[in-house]
């Protein structure tokens, strides 16, 4: 297992990279999912450390809902690239619909 100093590294980087890096849509649900990858890593090792029955229910919830966001997160690149011709996230106005 990872030690948590290390997840909360990836925490860490993963919030300055979607802070950072706002050019492609791309990057930032690439640090989306690194945020939620760290967050399950660490509710795992928090987990398998306690004991706690609950705990690892709530860590494959987190997991399942990644999965979700992922899938929908790649669906909005698709439809955006189809219809602006690049996933950059400066040509995007979001007060048209």
């Amino acid at each position: 297992m990872l030690p948590l100093s290390l997840v909360s590294f990836t925490f860490i980087l993963g919030c300055l990279g979607l802070g950072l890096n706002r050019a492609h849509l791309l990057s930032a649900l690439l640090c989306l999912e690194l945020l939620l990858v760290s967050l399950f890593s660490g509710m795992a090792i928090w987990a398998t450390s306690t004991f706690s029955c609950p705990l690892t229910s709530a860590t494959t919830l987190l997991l399942a809902l990644s999965a979700c966001e992922a899938s929908t997160g790649l669906a909005l690149l698709v439809s955006i690239s189809r219809t602006h011709g690049a996933d950059l996230i400066r040509t995007l106005n979001l007060l048209q619909c």
